[in-house]
């Protein structure tokens, strides 16, 4: 080696290169941990418990598995990944963004898997409401089988697999974040087909108190650092605007979305974060995160150009997978079976299937709540930009 002296006698060469060795290891041994205790991740591990805009896979394993030709994930994972999307959601940029890998569903769990990281608890189609309140409204709504209280005992159960005692949960939860919600969407999903305002209205305080209880068990259970994210502009969404298809210009705002409908989103993200108030002030301790999807998704709709999608009042609502006029979505002919068509460009599209979005509007979206305005207060800052 040019410029190395090495040492002579017995075994001189061998020890040399031992110690050389040795001093290297140290040497990056050292400054691993200098870097790591400078620089550690913000969060440790991310728990999140919602419904399809969050399910990575936890309602996929209790249906039989999509044909492997499915456009479900075919432009990020290029096969069905158990998430409602062409590509990755909102909770998967999150997850990058902080260092840490994708969530695993709970469901999906198997023995020796690393699970230290965070797990995911949402299952697509849950609802914030039990089975027992449809019930009582005359509705069956199959999924509020897997709703919020339903992910809460998932939550309750898997705990002791990852902290034994109160004061090892205390340290690990310290630098976890929790995500509850967004969930609350197929509650008012529920009521949509029945274009009813007054009953959706009627239904939001029930559903700000579910989240609010959840929020609060979870608070108990140990988490300091939440995020409880409003509900989306439903007026713009494809699948609504072809439910509710009003015929009446009046209906609609000057970039095509339904006001009524916006306007229930608007009242119910109020009492929400009057709910989130609430609870900051009875539990000092605890930093909670407003995430306004509402704001964050609506901008897209109303500049789509800016943003690299295509424009037109038509054309910005209709759903990249599925069939349908004008929107591109049909009850009958969903995103996946035979009659359906797929777009050449989903990036190029803000929804999805109809009820759910792109990949694209996602990124967007999570950039928005991550590094953006619309996040209140701020998570910390990420280590990794949303690309």
């Amino acid at each position: 080696m040019r410029g190395l002296t090495v040492a002579t006698g017995p075994n001189g060469p061998r020890r040399s290169k031992i110690f050389i060795l040795f001093s290297i290891t140290f040497a990056c041994g050292f400054l691993s941990n200098v870097v790591s205790n400078a620089n550690p991740l913000p969060y440790e591990a991310i728990f999140n418990f919602g419904d399809s805009i969050s399910d990575t896979g936890n309602a996929a394993s209790q249906h039989p598995a999509m044909p492997s030709n499915s456009p479900y994930g075919s432009t990020y994972f290029k096969h069905p990944s158990g998430r409602m999307s062409n590509g990755r959601l909102i909770i998967d940029f999150i997850a990058e963004a902080y260092g840490l890998p994708v969530l695993p569903p709970y469901l999906s769990i198997t023995k020796g898997q690393d699970i230290k990281k965070g797990v995911n608890f949402a299952y697509a189609g849950s609802t914030a409401l039990d089975q027992n309140v449809f019930k009582q409204k005359s509705m069956n709504v199959e999924a509020a089988a897997y709703s919020l209280s339903t992910q809460l005992d998932w939550f309750k159960k898997f705990k002791p697999t990852i902290c034994k005692s109160k004061e090892e949960c205390d340290s690990y939860f310290k630098n976890s974040l929790f995500l509850v919600g967004e969930i609350g969407g197929n509650d008012i999903n529920a009521i949509i087909p029945h274009k009813n305002i007054t009953k959706l209205r009627e239904l939001a305080p029930l559903i700000v108190e579910a989240i609010s209880n959840t929020t609060i068990q979870l608070i108990e259970e140990g988490a300091v650092e939440l995020v409880v994210p409003g509900n989306f502009p439903i007026g713009c969404n494809s699948a609504v605007l072809a439910i509710v298809n009003s015929d009446k210009e009046c209906d609609y705002d000057q970039f095509g979305c339904l006001i009524a409908y916006n306007g229930f989103i608007e009242y119910y993200n109020e009492q929400l974060k009057n709910a989130i108030e609430t609870l900051r002030q009875k539990n000092l301790h605890v930093k909670i995160t407003y995430f306004d999807y509402y704001g964050a998704t609506r901008r897209l709709f109303q500049a789509p150009q800016q943003y690299g999608f295509s424009s037109g009042k038509i054309q910005t609502f209709k759903a990249c997978c599925g069939k349908g006029e004008p929107y591109g979505f049909s009850a009958q002919i969903y995103c996946g079976s035979s009659a359906a068509t797929v777009c050449s460009d989903p990036s190029k599209y803000i929804n999805w299937d109809g009820p759910h979005f792109t990949e694209a509007t996602y990124r967007l979206i999570a950039k928005g709540v991550v590094e953006g305005p619309f996040a209140n207060p701020s998570l910390k800052s990420p280590p990794f930009k949303i690309a």
